[in-house]
């Protein structure tokens, strides 16, 4: 295939290239700003065989778990976020992108997207981005987007991004640590419904469907963070605890279910919860339910 990239696509000057769709909505205006060259940055489709990697790559270990999921991701989707790229003769080498690359290749892709950008364009782009970072007032989340696009575009660690804006590397990753939030969360953190904190309580639970439980808990309780943090450090524990004493009960009261079962002659189930529980009689006609009227009550159903 010949070396010269394919005929560019524009992309509202390179904001839908730079930030990705599932946390677009939480970028803060600073820093999507920042992403933009004062030229449109365009988008160029090239022979993922003509893509060298970058020998700069601070990450130098990729999960294989990792990359058959996002190799999954891009062979239903495509590569939503273009790898970045310095033209280098016929080939191109990457700035940014090698698990991109490289799930690409594990996907069976022939070509990738790529944005052409200079080091010294790349420099600049990074410093901006780093200067509208430290200058904004921003949300922790707004916070945590920037960060993943240092990591996505330039190729930063998280002790990098923390030498640049100045804080500690255990800060950054505890940051970055809100996007894994499921979406609800996220949202409710950006209007200011719950406090960092409490969403950082959220994320130690790790069922989904418990931490959407759990924000919702936080508020309509109205909890503090503290309060929060307490809930969610027992919650494996009270979970499993509740669920013991609920075996317990359908334990303990197996022989009356069987007996309640025997004398009406059907199918009979307890189900149990913290609080108490409900009898379940099964019925399978009208006939059957007046058979089971007359068998409680005595009575004839009319």
């Amino acid at each position: 295939m010949s070396a010269k990239a394919s005929k560019p696509s524009r992309l509202g000057r390179g904001l839908d290239a730079l930030i990705p769709t599932e946390v677009d909505e939480f970028a803060s205006k600073e820093v999507a700003e920042a992403l933009h060259l004062e030229s449109e940055d365009a988008v160029h489709t090239v022979s993922v065989d003509l893509v060298d990697p970058n020998p700069f790559q601070p990450r130098k270990e990729f999960r294989e778990e990792d990359l058959a999921d996002l190799a999954a991701s891009i062979d239903q989707h495509g590569v939503v976020q273009p790898l970045v790229v310095t033209k280098q003769g016929n080939r191109y080498q990457l700035i940014a992108g090698e698990r991109r690359l490289r799930a690409s290749k594990l996907a069976g892709k022939k070509t990738v997207p790529v944005i052409l950008r200079s080091f010294d364009e790349q420099q600049q782009l990074e410093v901006a981005v780093i200067e509208n970072i430290q200058r904004a007032e921003l949300s922790p989340l707004e916070l945590a987007v920037a960060y993943q696009k240092l990591i996505d575009q330039f190729n930063l660690t998280t002790e990098a991004i923390a030498k640049r804006v100045g804080k500690a590397a255990p800060t950054v990753r505890n940051i970055l640590r809100l996007l894994k939030l499921p979406y609800e969360a996220k949202k409710a953190l950006q209007e200011g419904k719950i406090l960092e904190g409490q969403a950082r309580s959220i994320l130690t639970i790790e069922d989904p469907k418990d931490q959407l439980k759990m924000l919702q808990m936080i508020m309509d309780q109205d909890m503090t963070v503290r309060h929060a943090e307490e809930i969610a450090r027992n919650w494996k524990q009270d979970k499993e605890l509740v669920s013991k004493r609920v075996e317990k009960k359908i334990s303990e009261y197996q022989s009356v279910i069987d007996g309640i079962g025997k004398q009406l002659g059907t199918k009979v189930e307890v189900l149990n919860n913290a609080q108490g529980g409900r009898v379940v009689i099964r019925f399978f006609s009208q006939e059957e339910l007046a058979r089971i009227y007359e068998e409680i009550t005595g009575e004839t159903l009319v």
